[in-house]
């Protein structure tokens, strides 16, 4: 029983401060999906729209504006005719490229199938 009085919150490990500022910024929903999507190329708004299904128009502007501000998207205007918005990830931005990827095959290898872009799992699933 020793060991249950010497683990207190004084001997807890604190999260590590880069740790928390990344998952306030990507842990947002939809902001991972974005940064994603951009890590091929630049796209144009509608392009990002239909990329990401389920986000709204809002709801993706909202997230490109914090994307932005943090200096990770840059958003460009093409000349046109027509004018259109395109987005494209920043050096810091596209270096986030090798823990995207490696995010993706962690979650393939250990996260269960959770049906097309839903998030959550398929009926079926309880009865594994």
């Amino acid at each position: 029983m020793a060991a249950e009085r010497n683990h207190g919150s004084a001997t807890c490990k604190r999260v590590d401060d880069g740790i928390t500022r990344v998952f306030h910024l990507l842990g947002k929903r939809w902001s991972g999906p974005i940064v994603s999507v951009l890590v091929g190329q630049p796209a144009h708004f509608a392009d990002l729209r239909r990329a990401v299904p389920g986000i709204s128009e809002r709801m993706l502007s909202d997230r490109l504006a914090e994307l932005g501000a943090a200096g990770l998207v840059v958003r460009e205007v093409d000349e046109g005719p027509p004018l259109r918005v395109c987005y494209r990830l920043t050096e810091s931005g596209s270096a986030l490229e090798p823990a995207l990827r490696e995010l993706a095959e962690w979650a393939e290898a250990h996260l269960p199938d959770a049906g097309p872009c839903t998030g959550v799992g398929r009926p079926d699933d309880t009865a594994r």
